[in-house]
């Protein structure tokens, strides 16, 4: 089913633009009920400006003392993914979802859309705390964001797959360059990860 609401939004409409709108519109019709809405609504608020990331970076490197100057770096790295995609929307300009089709649910600091910050801060944090915490928080964390996006009709999905894109070039340059630090010293970004 799941499967088939997503090819009939990517094949429906004449143009790219109308694709884009006819399966973030499909995506509303298909998921968004209220808990949907709600929880989508509380990642936004957590996502926002990167808050939330940067929040729990501070917090990994009150805890972790031994690796604070790495949960500070990562942290900080966040915040240019979040920075970075700012400076890209502020280029490309695009405009957010306006069509009928499409119900706004939450509100939004900008009207412009291109590329998603909360995808590119999300999918920064996920790699790197997920490197100094050896775990694979990736698909945990970055999907329900992107979809949290979609669900609220604040972005198109070209937003949050090149938002998540930026955020991925970014986050896995810095987790490269800790793990260089850290080799043979303090194995903590990247070795032996959990499954």
């Amino acid at each position: 089913m799941l499967q088939q609401w997503f090819i009939s939004g990517l094949i429906s409409g004449a143009n790219p633009q109308q694709r884009e709108v006819a399966l973030l519109s499909a995506v509303q019709r298909r998921i968004a009920v209220p808990q949907v809405v709600t929880a989508a609504r509380g990642l936004s608020h957590f996502g926002e400006h990167a808050l939330g990331w940067l929040v729990l970076g501070a917090l990994g490197a009150l805890i972790d003392r031994r690796r604070r100057r790495d949960w500070l770096a990562a942290a900080a790295t966040v915040a240019a993914a979040h920075g970075t995609s700012i400076a890209v929307k502020r280029v490309v300009r695009r405009q957010r979802p306006t069509d009928p089709s499409v119900t706004v649910l939450a509100g939004t600091p900008s009207q412009l859309s291109f590329p998603s910050s909360h995808a590119a801060s999300t999918t920064a944090a996920a790699i790197l705390y997920g490197g100094l915490l050896r775990r694979r928080l990736t698909p945990a964390l970055v999907p329900p964001m992107l979809i949290s996006r979609l669900v609220l009709g604040v972005h198109y999905p070209t937003d949050v797959l090149m938002g998540s894109a930026l955020g991925a070039v970014i986050g896995a340059g810095m987790r490269r360059r800790l793990l260089g630090q850290v080799r043979g010293a303090n194995p903590a970004i990247g070795e032996g990860e959990k499954q």
